[in-house]
């Protein structure tokens, strides 16, 4: 049954509106994936959509309508609102609203959850990477990565120690990048973390949501080749969840 969705986030960055504009329009493969926007109001968007609200560094609104439904959806927008922040900084609000088809509170679930994920990623690249090229490369597990415990035995499988909170220091052996010093910027039941001195590792536990754990790498090192990125990853993945 088709229903609407709204997802709300306000935060804060020390980054000026025009770092976070251009993060979010020229500079997304750091922290989510690669985006084109044609820039002006009706302009072209990613997937499909289309540009409703177009004042940099200020407003930028996407929107898609899709009746018969696309991945689940026949109305996508993303809207995002940044002020300057006394002192410095930025806030910034974002909404992510539309109409799930069907399956609505796995769904909402799902994108509700990756929301602060992204979110987040957002921050750690505009406060340790801005400004940075980045390669981005994503792939997702085979079937036994949809496992319940999938995302757990990804982590054990890094060889990050079991009681590693957010915040913490580790050394880890990564796929193509051999062993490194990593932060973990970030850690639940659902997703997370790594960042290094050159990248940013994500893993998305998509095993809650009936998918399979997938990895995304944001690598900001010269020569970065994105291909040999997907197929370390993608190996790896192969072997833990065989």
């Amino acid at each position: 049954m088709s229903k609407p969705f709204e997802i709300v986030r306000e935060f804060e960055v020390e980054s000026t509106p025009e770092e976070v504009f251009a993060a979010i329009t020229t500079g997304a493969a750091g922290w989510l994936w690669p985006s084109e926007y044609e820039p002006k109001e009706g302009g072209a968007a990613p997937f499909g959509s289309t540009i409703t609200a177009w004042d940099p560094p200020h407003r930028l609104t996407a929107r898609t309508e899709a009746p018969d439904g696309v991945h689940g959806q026949t109305l996508n927008q993303l809207d995002h609102r940044i002020e300057p922040r006394e002192g410095g900084g930025s806030w910034v609000r974002y909404v992510h609203s539309g109409i799930f088809v069907d399956d609505w509170d796995n769904q909402y679930d799902g994108a509700n959850r990756h929301t602060d994920f992204y979110l987040h990623t957002l921050g750690q690249y505009l406060a340790h990477f801005d400004g940075r090229a980045a390669v981005w490369a994503a792939v997702d597990g085979p079937a036994a990565a949809g496992a319940p415990d999938a995302l757990e035995r990804s982590w054990q499988a890094l060889g990050l120690p079991a009681g590693a909170a957010q915040g913490a220091t580790v050394d880890v052996e990564l796929p193509g990048a051999g062993r490194v010093s990593a932060v973990v910027d970030y850690r639940n039941p659902y997703f997370f973390g790594l960042r290094t001195a050159d990248a940013m590792y994500r893993f998305f536990g998509r095993n809650h949501w009936g998918a399979t754990v997938g990895v995304a790498v944001h690598d900001f090192a010269p020569g970065a080749d994105g291909d040999r990125i997907a197929a370390d990853w993608t190996g790896w993945l192969d072997r833990v969840h065989a």
